[in-house]
């Protein structure tokens, strides 16, 4: 046999050992147990003082990306609702310290953590959602929405800047940013990446009070942005695995690259270990 021939043969059992390994990892696939499928997301009111009244998600927006230079993303988001229900109420609104919310800039102090835009909603979700699971399930529809939509989707009607939609993959500042920077094409110091930021505070204030206003007129459905890649992961590694080491629900691929051997192994070693 030939040096070449034997080349061609081995090449062909390795291609066959990989389809051979894949095929097997496929039988073996461990199933997700998590309920994802979407349902709607009922809560009833405590009249509490900190009552929502229905906001126009459009106008939300617009207030938002209007109020981005004074403090940046979180305290425009929270801003932009608040004042309107000010406008509306009075009082307990109008006295709201809404300097507070400075802190959350470029992920809580220009620490890159969190987005800014992301906490300033859930503290909007706080202060009018009592019940935890209803708070809790507004928050991971909104983030996950976060992850997977291409943003920014706002336009504002005075400038000419076009920025192209790019899904984030992550609720974390830095990431975030420097995914939509790297497949932009901008330094991330760029007036097109700050630009950003400020239109893509407008589309999480709008999703916000799309949902809030949906979730008191009993029409919110949950379980509307599932990540697949959580759920798969978290079959093995949450509390409902074998292996429970770990907890969350954001994007495990933003921070962990899968290996070639977890994805083709891991499945048929999960079945194999012990209960």
């Amino acid at each position: 046999m030939d040096r070449r021939n034997a080349m061609k043969i081995t090449a062909g059992l390795i291609a066959g050992g990989g389809i051979g390994m894949f095929s097997l990892a496929s039988v073996f696939k461990h199933k997700p147990t998590i309920d994802t499928e979407p349902h709607q997301l009922n809560y009833e009111t405590n009249n509490d003082v900190w009552g929502y009244t229905a906001l126009s998600p459009e106008h939300t927006a617009r207030l938002a990306y209007q109020l981005y230079p004074d403090g940046s993303c979180m305290y425009a988001t929270f801003r932009s609702v608040i004042s309107q229900l000010a406008e509306i109420h009075g009082e307990p609104f109008a006295s709201y310290p809404y300097h507070m919310f400075r802190y959350g800039h470029g992920g809580v102090g220009g620490f890159g953590t969190i987005c800014g835009a992301l906490n300033g909603s859930a503290a909007l979700f706080g202060l009018f959602v009592s019940e935890k699971s209803v708070r809790d399930a507004l928050i991971t529809n909104l983030f996950q929405w976060y992850e997977k939509k291409p943003h920014p989707i706002f336009k504002p009607d005075d400038s000419e800047m076009i920025l192209p939609a790019i899904a984030s993959n992550s609720v974390l500042c830095h990431a975030s940013n420097t995914h939509w920077s790297k497949v932009a094409g901008v330094e991330i110091e760029s007036k097109e990446r700050k630009e950003r930021c400020r239109r893509l505070t407008a589309d999480v204030a709008a999703k916000v009070v799309e949902s809030l206003n949906a979730l008191f007129d009993n029409t919110y459905m949950a379980n509307t942005h599932n990540n697949q890649n959580v759920e798969s992961c978290m079959a093995c590694h949450g509390n409902e695995g074998k292996l429970k080491n770990t907890a969350g629900k954001m994007d495990c691929n933003s921070c962990h690259d899968e290996s070639f051997g977890h994805k083709v192994l891991s499945d048929v070693h999960y079945r194999m270990m012990k209960e």
